[in-house]
């Protein structure tokens, strides 16, 4: 019975999930990619200003969100992105953990690898997307899944940009569901059944790359 109040009348139940789930496919595939790249690039390729760069990924993974909040809502409205899924999206296209993730495992790739692609004539994007991406595949999975979860799970941030009902992700719409006049956690409990079968298709689909992912990646060497 609570179910199918969920489905039927809750709102915009389903749009919230397609919301959430457009979101958190998004987020996965920008993240991945622009955020491989750079930790690939500051973990092997010798340049000005590297250990510049990277010491300003660490101090970002120091600073609490809360305190980004500010600035980032300011660009979003000086952007005109307010209410829209790029708002949602693009303060976690390039994430520090995940480069720094991505940096500590890329550390770990044979070298002599890109100078036997360099001899037989490969760019630099070509060894990157052909030969070294590859190699970073468990590093890939496991950031997969904590990217997504992220994603999936992100309430903060969503809940400042986003206006429309329509444009609700899942959180932010099961929140709506608490009133003052009432508080259904029946019913909010029954509409999150259905939030945990997407992060549980994703771990699956990757989980076998995890600890690989996971391990790989802090070894150095």
């Amino acid at each position: 019975m609570i179910l199918m109040y969920i489905f039927t009348q809750a709102g915009n139940y389903w749009g919230w999930y397609m919301n959430s789930l457009t979101i958190s496919a998004i987020t996965i595939v920008l993240s991945l990619f622009f955020s491989s790249m750079v930790g690939y690039a500051l973990a092997l390729y010798d340049f000005k200003g590297r250990n510049l760069i990277f010491g300003f990924v660490l101090f970002i993974l120091m600073v609490p969100f809360e305190i980004l909040m500010l600035p980032l809502f300011q660009l979003m409205i000086s952007m005109n992105l307010i209410n829209t899924y790029t708002a949602v999206i693009l303060p976690a296209v390039v994430a520090p953990i995940a480069v720094f993730f991505f940096r500590q495992y890329a550390i770990g790739l044979p070298k002599e690898l890109m100078d036997a692609a360099r001899i037989d004539g490969a760019t630099e994007y070509g060894i990157f997307f052909r030969i070294m991406l590859p190699l970073m595949g468990p590093s890939m999975a496991a950031m997969a899944i904590l990217q997504g979860l992220g994603s999936w799970n992100n309430f903060l941030w969503p809940l400042i940009v986003l206006r429309s009902n329509d444009m609700f992700t899942l959180p932010i719409g099961l929140a709506t569901l608490l009133t003052p006049y009432g508080n259904n956690y029946d019913v909010l409990i029954a509409g999150s059944v259905m939030t945990i079968i997407p992060i549980i298709i994703l771990f699956v689909f990757f989980q076998r790359y995890f600890v690989a992912g996971l391990t790989v990646g802090g070894v150095k060497g």
